[in-house]
């Protein structure tokens, strides 16, 4: 049997790092492993060992209208080569809902078609209703990486919940490192560079908050990051960092992680960094709404507020950082269900979908 792995952008954010986990998870099962993505580009996909690759075209534009027809292209070409190369017995697994090319060609061919999906805010509506028809009408089988996202969505597909995990390597080094003995004060946020991510409010804090330090890190150029900015002072108690392909030494030096998404315009369906961050037992802010509300809860490994309210978010800092018992409480509970999620789980299940 062969696991045909499809994902449209390979980078350094969430979904591709999944993948990678479960790639990994199924090469340590003997399954024969292709991967589908977009060529030209470096992330959490590139080099793997034992995954054969093909690559498709496919390239990102800010332009909206130019993005769609470069999506549709990608992926009538993505349908053409499947059809060509898809064996019987293949499974199609395909993360994200972006390249319903593959679950076209994998019905046509008769294969398993199986989606692994990580959030679903997505613009315009009319483009969403047509991603999830496709899923609809040619899905086997849906993952889903919270029980908030599972909720949220209706589909007529058979479901499954299956939580993002940290990798063995990183908990590994985040219990060498984790340590509540802090040299500096600081409130650490990664992120997309996008104001919908919360990184306006950041900058709102980080001046509101002289006497901490704020670090945030993108994934984007520095060239990215300078056009952003362009027209903002940047406060010298903020500090914003390129995309990273090793976050542990950001983790190891702070002391509080935030996630200021603002749920009108983009819900967080699961919050990888919120799990990594707890790992290294530091307490977290998040939004009142999501999947990180799984992963939060109030007042015992962090807090859960709006993202707008600056004053109140400033408030939590405050107590966390002056009332030590607290702080060390917070960090304990926050450790305590980071054990929760754990690889060898995550490996199961994802094995299991396979044969169910």
């Amino acid at each position: 049997m062969r696991i045909i792995a499809i994902h449209l952008l390979n980078d350094y954010s969430g979904s591709p790092k999944v993948l990678k986990q479960l790639l990994s998870g199924w090469a340590k099962r003997g399954f024969e492993l292709q991967l589908y993505t977009c060529s030209g580009r470096e992330g959490f996909l590139s080099g793997l060992p034992d995954v054969k690759y093909q690559f498709y075209w496919y390239k990102f534009m800010r332009n909206p209208l130019l993005r769609l027809l470069f999506l549709m292209t990608s992926q009538f070409l993505l349908a053409a080569k499947l059809l060509f190369n898809l064996k019987k017995n293949d499974v199609v697994y395909i993360n994200t809902v972006l390249p319903f090319g593959a679950a076209i060609a994998g019905k046509l061919r008769g294969n398993k078609v199986i989606y692994h999906v990580h959030e679903t805010s997505m613009k315009p509506i009319l483009f969403k209703k047509f991603l999830f028809g496709v899923l609809n009408l040619f899905a086997d089988e849906v993952v889903y990486v919270s029980d908030y996202l599972a909720n949220s969505e209706s589909v007529n597909v058979r479901k499954t919940v299956i939580y993002n995990v940290l990798e063995e390597d990183f908990v590994k080094q985040a219990l060498v490192n984790k340590s509540l003995d802090k040299e500096k004060q600081i409130v650490l946020m990664i992120c997309s560079l996008k104001a919908y991510k919360g990184v306006d409010e950041f900058l709102k804090l980080a001046q509101t908050n002289s006497g901490y330090l704020f670090k945030l890190v993108v994934n984007a150029s520095i060239l990215e990051i300078e056009q952003y900015f362009n027209d903002v002072k940047i406060p010298k108690n903020l500090v914003v960092y390129p995309t990273q392909t090793n976050t542990h030494s950001f983790y190891k030096e702070a002391s509080v992680v935030l996630n200021l998404s603002d749920p009108k315009l983009w819900v967080e369906t699961f919050g990888l960094t919120i799990l990594e961050a707890m790992a290294y037992g530091l307490p977290t802010i998040v939004p009142q709404v999501g999947g990180v509300t799984e992963l939060v809860k109030e007042g015992k490994n962090g807090y859960l507020i709006e993202s707008k309210k600056i004053d109140q978010i400033s408030d939590k800092l405050n107590k966390l950082f002056e009332n030590k018992e607290l702080y060390r409480a917070m960090s304990s509970n926050a450790f305590e269900m980071s054990k929760q999620y754990r690889l060898e789980l995550f490996e199961k299940k994802s094995f299991e979908l396979i044969f169910q």
